[in-house]
């Protein structure tokens, strides 16, 4: 199953929301197109929805068809656009960023066409860059890993969270193609099923143990002794060290803080967002009530129940113990080492 791919000037993406039942793939051959498919969570994965929002800019560039002088407005309303569907993941950002620059960069040629041509090319370059990072996060992860291991993890962050391998599962899988003998527990992530649809469903067509559990079972398995690290992904890292990750997040580090166990995250360095001093300042997506009212469309509560639904939690950098990118794994202080790693 490929998360995203480049086919014919459109963009062909993995639906995850009927996943594991059905794989279901649609064509996004606008950026309107794209915005919807990252706003209904049909591509989700911070790394993932960054390279799909660039090829979403790129088709908007293509789209284009009026006068030169306009092209410039009209990219800035496909930038916000696009910008606007999930406020928390910074990749987006960073990869609508990137691409713009590099529209900017072509400007003194004065050729539309030149231009679209550079943007399909970056996007498509930002694609390719995802697996070679991803990879090398893997590679980084491993080296954390006895040869031995029970890890706890959240959410997804594999290949269906990024453009393929993954960065917490890509650390897993990288451990498991090395040989070491290693099980995984896959907390379900309610609302949206994350866990229980898509990282259970990763695993097991790798080959890798897999138990599923529901969220609130993790202290529980910790208090046993059947869990010896956490390892979750991240939407955002601010300068501090503060993670932004899927809603449960912080739960599991305060849980593992005190069974004195490791907590890790995993993430590329376009996930770390300098601008940000502290996890006070990022924001948080609050989304439908309906997900938390229904499970995959079959109703659980009343229909006019109230409900709360924020998509994120935040977790205090003191409870990381550390965060493993493609440059290296970054121990605290976060404060000064993230810098130390950017510019690497």
């Amino acid at each position: 199953m490929k998360t995203l791919e480049w086919r014919e000037n459109c963009l062909i993406i993995l639906d995850q929301t009927c996943l594991p039942t059905e794989i279901k793939y649609r064509e996004a051959c606008t950026y309107q197109e794209v915005a919807e498919a990252i706003k209904k969570m049909e591509v989700r994965g911070a790394p993932a929805i960054g390279a799909a929002a660039s090829f979403g800019f790129a088709l908007g560039a293509l789209a284009f068809k009026g006068n030169c002088l306009d092209f410039w407005d009209y990219m800035e309303t496909v930038r916000a656009e696009l910008e606007e569907t999930r406020p928390t993941a910074v990749n987006l950002v960073w990869g609508l960023r990137r691409m713009q620059n590099r529209m900017y960069e072509m400007k003194k040629e004065w050729d539309i066409d030149k231009i679209k041509e550079a943007l399909v090319e970056e996007a498509k370059a930002i694609a390719v860059e995802d697996v070679r990072i991803n990879r090398k996060i893997g590679e980084y992860g491993n080296t954390l890993l006895p040869d031995k291991v029970n890890i706890l993890t959240h959410c997804n962050a594999g290949s269906l969270a990024t453009v393929d391998y993954g960065t917490a599962l890509g650390i897993v899988r990288s451990a498991h193609d090395s040989g070491k003998n290693l099980h995984v527990y896959a907390g379900e992530t309610r609302p949206f099923l994350q866990g229980a649809r898509l990282t259970v469903l990763e695993l097991m067509e790798y080959g890798i143990p897999v138990t599923l559990i529901t969220d609130n079972m993790a202290g529980f398995l910790m208090q046993q002794g059947k869990i010896d690290m956490v390892i979750v992904g991240a939407d955002r890292i601010a300068a501090n060290g503060d993670t932004a990750n899927k809603i449960g997040t912080y739960s599991l580090a305060v849980l593992a803080e005190e069974h004195e166990i490791p907590f890790y995250v995993a993430a590329p360095t376009s996930s770390i967002d300098l601008k940000i001093s502290s996890g006070e300042e990022i924001p948080v997506e609050e989304r439908d009530p309906c997900e938390v009212r229904t499970i995959m469309g079959v109703q659980i509560a009343p229909e006019t129940a109230k409900v709360y639904n924020p998509a994120f939690d935040i977790t205090p950098a003191k409870y990381i113990h550390g965060i493993i990118t493609e440059k290296g794994i970054i121990h605290p202080p976060y404060s000064v080492n993230l810098v130390k790693i950017l510019v690497k």
